[in-house]
């Protein structure tokens, strides 16, 4: 591929990249042109979804590259981004949302919450929200963000609660997904790409980042929680049925989930398992519910469209990066992250050369606190607005509602990495 800088492909591909970030905040309105104009609803409704954004722009930047330098360029570019991180988020949604993995899930989650001294509703909000964000590190964000919104879904997310209300409890999710990562150094995309750069272990993330972290999840998980206590009551189920499924076919799908999880990096390997899974669950249907391919697809759809858009950024990113100071780089990551996917930020820092140490933690400490600002501020951000919109109203999750809703638990997740 040759190379596109300071050629007008660099300033078309920005110009494409603004517009998509238009584009996300106009998706609400667009779906409600969908009952204006019966018609045309269809091609409404489609631009209306937010997943469909970026993959939608995504081909035009690709389309445009075609007529300006040609179809081998355009090809060659499209061929040189990595998707495994859309792969994987893709694959690792749908086995995290089978219906063995969530029935367990709920399960513990239900017999923790009895023993807690508060009622269970509450314990159960407050534990999804707080532990299971905490608990990525260990199964990685876009598996934590999956499991968490489904559990969350029936409690929080209904048609019924205030919409304010549904927005500060999906600010808080976001962010404690985006910030509860950190206690390891394989589990947060935006720690992912520094991690093997810079030589941080997840000895090094725990005592850095993720005690701090820790704090801030809890603090905001209870925060939500009490605002939200009067609204809470119902229940979690997994699934249509009630059956219990064996703890054989709960073994086999969680044995599947962590290898997946542990080649998160190798696609080769990971499709090959979800391969092996698909093959499992239709071999097991009567223990089965129907797998959320759709909502896994489109989120994929989504971040592969992040990741040709955004891989023709680094010209205008790369350059505000190196220049800040660290106390300014902080909160100037803050900022970007939520214009941009917090994973490509980082890794655009991490071909700095001779970064300090201070400016390498305010760069992902940044990245991370900004993480549930926007949809597209953390990679696993879209699935959880792919399984819990039916909750909102006109079934579409606004920008600008989300942006309000994370404000404080944002704010709660700088003071935790600033002043800690």
């Amino acid at each position: 591929m040759s190379d596109f800088a300071e050629t007008p492909i660099q300033f078309i591909a920005a110009v494409i990249f603004g517009i998509a970030l238009l584009h996300t905040f106009a998706a609400k309105q667009l779906d409600r042109l969908s009952h204006r104009y019966p018609r045309h609803a269809g091609v409404f409704h489609l631009l209306g979804e937010v997943e469909v954004v970026f993959g939608f722009w995504a081909m035009v930047l690709l389309a445009a590259m075609a007529l300006i330098a040609g179809r081998n360029e355009a090809l060659d570019y499209a061929e040189s981004r990595n998707f495994t991180e859309p792969l994987f988020v893709f694959v690792v949604m749908v086995v995290a949302a089978s219906r063995p993995v969530l029935f367990t899930v709920i399960a513990v989650v239900s017999a923790i919450a009895r023993w807690v001294p508060l009622p269970t509703p509450i314990a159960t909000a407050w534990l999804g929200l707080a532990v299971i964000p905490l608990f990525g590190s260990l199964i990685t964000e876009p598996a934590a963000m999956t499991i968490a919104a489904l559990l969350l879904a029936p409690q929080i997310f209904r048609p019924d609660i205030p919409e304010r209300i549904k927005y500060f409890a999906l600010g808080v999710l976001f962010v404690n997904v985006s910030i509860g990562g950190t206690l390891t150094s394989y589990a947060a995309p935006p720690v992912l790409m520094v991690a093997s750069a810079w030589q941080w272990d997840s000895a090094f993330m725990l005592s850095n980042f993720g005690w701090k972290a820790a704090i801030a999840v809890l603090l905001n998980a209870t925060v939500a929680t009490w605002w939200v206590r009067r609204h809470l009551g119902g229940t979690s189920k997994p699934t249509d049925s009630e059956s219990p499924v064996p703890w054989s076919i709960v073994l086999v799908h969680a044995l599947l989930l962590a290898g997946i999880v542990l080649s998160a990096h190798h696609p080769v390997i990971f499709i090959g398992l979800f391969l092996l899974f698909l093959g499992f669950v239709k071999a097991y249907e009567r223990h089965q519910s129907p797998l959320i391919l759709k909502e896994a697809l489109l989120v994929g759809f989504f971040l592969a469209g992040l990741v040709v858009l955004g891989g023709m950024q680094a010209w205008w990113l790369q350059p505000i990066v190196a220049s800040l100071e660290p106390l300014a780089l902080f909160f100037g990551a803050l900022g970007l992250t939520a214009v941009t996917d917090n994973a490509a930020l980082t890794y655009l820092g991490s071909l700095i050369p001779g970064m300090s140490d201070q400016a390498k933690y305010m760069l992902v400490a940044g990245a991370v606190a900004g993480g549930g600002l926007t949809v597209i501020a953390n990679a696993p951000n879209p699935a959880g607005v792919a399984l819990l919109r039916n909750g909102f109203a006109d079934q579409v999750i606004g920008v600008l509602g989300l942006l309000a809703g994370a404000l404080v638990p944002t704010v709660i997740a700088v003071a935790a990495f600033l002043l800690l």
